[in-house]
């Protein structure tokens, strides 16, 4: 960590991937996919979302190189691009259900 206590992120970057997982959707559908590889109607049934639906956010997690396509014959499968998003987003909302909004202190930004 540098020496102004910092952490070197790309906030712009890291902005724009929270804004794509932010819907419930895409969410969903990057859980549904986890460490393995789903097909579109794997991810279908893991999510109950419609096809159109589904194709629709893949588009969206694709341009954002949040998963990675692999066509195999007919079929095309997905993977989590970065398989430690998977951790992370765990990780991030174990930290989240633990917050407690009675008793959080309000965030006041460094003058």
């Amino acid at each position: 960590m540098p020496d102004n206590g910092k952490i070197p992120i790309s906030i712009e970057n890291l902005a724009r991937t929270l804004k794509v997982l932010g819907d419930p959707n895409r969410l969903n559908i990057v859980l549904s996919i986890g460490k393995g590889t789903c097909s579109v109607t794997e991810i279908i049934n893991a999510t109950g979302l419609s096809q159109t639906l589904v194709s629709f956010h893949l588009k969206t997690l694709r341009d954002t190189s949040i998963v990675t396509p692999k066509r195999n014959g007919p079929f095309i499968y997905y993977r989590l691009t970065e398989p430690a998003l998977l951790e992370n987003l765990v990780a991030l909302s174990s930290t989240i259900n633990n917050l407690d909004p009675v008793n959080a202190q309000p965030y006041e930004a460094e003058a």
